[in-house]
């Protein structure tokens, strides 16, 4: 959900407002009540700071996303079609087709218990699968 800075601007109100009501009850004198109001103001200010950043960041990425040209990748062949790192890819080609299947359906948002049935085995079997592959890999980057 987006940053609405004018609903966090009106939830910041109340509680301050409430927070004062409590301090003046308790015998706080005003000046030390301004002085926790223009702390609690500068961390108010530095949260929107932040969350307009990120919300700046986010739909910068989804523009470049939208202008990058995204490989249409529907079978193993095709996935490793779009490996550009040479070793990597050597490195797959000693991969079984299942598990590079398995990887597959991984990148196409499948879990584990939806891959099972489609690539007849159990789900322990794909995550012992994908660790050997994890292991393969970590030991290529080296």
């Amino acid at each position: 959900m987006a940053y609405n800075h004018g609903r966090e601007e009106r939830k910041w109100r109340i509680w301050k407002e409430a927070e004062e009501t409590i301090l003046r009850k308790c015998g706080v004198d005003e000046d030390t009540i301004e002085e926790i109001r223009i702390y609690d103001r500068a961390d108010f200010n530095a949260t929107r700071r932040f969350y307009r950043y990120l919300n700046d960041v986010g739909e910068y990425l989804e523009g470049m996303a939208d202008t990058e040209r995204q490989a249409e990748v529907h079978s193993v062949t095709d996935l490793l079609d779009e490996i550009e790192n040479e070793n990597l890819y050597r490195v797959l080609l000693t991969v079984d087709k299942r598990t590079l299947q398995i990887v597959l359906l991984k990148m196409q948002g499948y879990s584990t218990k939806e891959i099972a049935p489609l690539v007849g085995l159990t789900t322990g079997a794909i995550y012992a699968r994908l660790d050997h592959l994890r292991k393969k890999l970590k030991a290529f980057k080296r």
